[in-house]
């Protein structure tokens, strides 16, 4: 059985959208188990990483992400002060679909066993800078399952990273 989600994702199609043609990032906090949701983009630091470290980080923002470091241990910070959890890690994918790449999970269990137990994932697929496709991933009994979520997609405004 897949992991809750927010009945509303509006949020995070707002920011991913705004993100193309980089792919975009965030989470999905959650107060206990029953708790309302908080949407938390974050910058994706990729295009950093890869000039500074071409060898050790051959993509770029076009094609991968990664939260940059102090604004992701801020923002866990910040929800074990407000008595949140990750719920769920969000990305896009850019003119690509929604599948949950080998690099997807390598970067969510790369020994094996997942890096944030309970996380679920959440892949938005962009296309022209519109959401064409949207699935979810979770850990159940040794591998990543998935499946695509039906959503009315609308054109949104951009939303503004904290």
């Amino acid at each position: 059985m897949s992991p809750p989600l927010p009945d509303n994702l509006s949020d995070i199609l707002r920011h991913l959208e705004a993100c193309y043609p980089r792919e975009g990032c965030g989470v999905l906090l959650r107060a206990g188990e029953s708790g309302p949701w908080r949407v938390r983009p974050l910058r994706n630091a990729q295009d950093e990483l890869h000039a500074e470290d071409p060898v050790r980080f051959p993509r770029t923002s076009r094609t991968a992400y990664a939260f940059e470091p102090r604004e992701w241990l801020g923002v866990l910070l910040e929800a074990e002060a407000r008595g949140e959890h990750v719920a769920c890690v969000f990305h896009s994918h850019v003119d690509s679909g929604a599948e949950f790449s080998d690099e997807d999970r390598r970067q969510a269990a790369p020994d094996g066993q997942p890096l944030l137990p309970g996380v679920s994932y959440l892949v938005i697929a962009l296309h022209a800078g519109g959401v064409r496709d949207v699935k979810i991933f979770w850990w159940e009994c040794g591998f990543f399952q998935g499946r695509p979520l039906l959503l009315d997609f609308e054109p949104v405004q951009p939303l503004e990273i904290p």
